[in-house]
């Protein structure tokens, strides 16, 4: 069953006399429980296509459909009630914030949803621990690594059981050692969880882990390859 239908989604920036098409017509679908990578050259169109899906930026034309949902179609309030309750996001600069704990920063969006303090608490240390960082949990994010951070920023994206997580660039800032350990807890989650993950990237490694590989450049998918799990 698909969770996520993109329709003729265009993209259509006039900052110049002449259009930017950074995503022109792109026809895609993601089941649950995909572990799936969007790659291609720096402004091929990647980081725009997952805002869309997100709902981080509206389509000049198309459609993104989220679990029976046209994304465009809803208002502010509602987008944002949306993304908060089924989409998780990981990125490049971690986004953590510097005067919270680690858990505190994995309980934020938790909060934003009334869970109550004894359920947040036990999500928050399950998550760190399934992401290694059991020791971790009164640290702030200058008390850790790059990867450390990035495992926190995995931990937040997963807190409020999300429909499907979106990484853009996740291992941009991260050395050989810290990329593998984060791949490989993303994909135990995915395995465990059925979780669906959907990256962003130019990372060979990401690529590797991929079972799911669309290449985009100058905004259109010129191939899809789907490997055996």
């Amino acid at each position: 069953m698909s969770v996520i239908k993109i329709k003729n989604l265009t993209k259509t920036y006039n900052e110049t006399e002449v259009p930017v098409h950074a995503v022109n017509g792109i026809n895609l679908e993601f089941e649950q429980g995909e572990f799936a990578a969007i790659v291609g050259p720096s402004g091929c169109g990647k980081t725009t296509l997952m805002n869309m899906i997100g709902g981080l930026e509206k389509p000049t034309s198309g459609s993104v459909i989220v679990d029976g949902s046209d994304m465009s179609e809803l208002s502010s309030n509602a987008l944002i009630d949306f993304r908060l309750k089924n989409i998780g996001f990981v990125f490049q600069a971690y986004n953590l914030i510097p005067v919270l704990k680690a858990r505190e920063n994995v309980e934020f969006i938790m909060q934003l949803q009334n869970w109550n303090k004894k359920e947040m608490e036990e999500r928050s240390t399950s998550l760190l621990n399934s992401v290694g960082l059991g020791e971790k949990v009164n640290s702030r994010p200058n008390q850790m690594s790059g990867g450390e951070q990035q495992r926190v920023a995995v931990a937040r994206a997963l807190a409020s059981k999300p429909q499907f997580i979106l990484a853009d660039e996740p291992t941009a800032n991260l050395d050989s050692h810290a990329t593998t350990q984060l791949l490989d807890i993303m994909k135990n989650l995915n395995e465990e969880e059925n979780m669906t993950f959907i990256f962003a990237t130019h990372d060979k490694r990401v690529m590797d882990k991929a079972l799911r590989v669309i290449t985009i450049e100058d905004g259109k998918v010129i191939s899809d390859i789907s490997k055996n799990s």
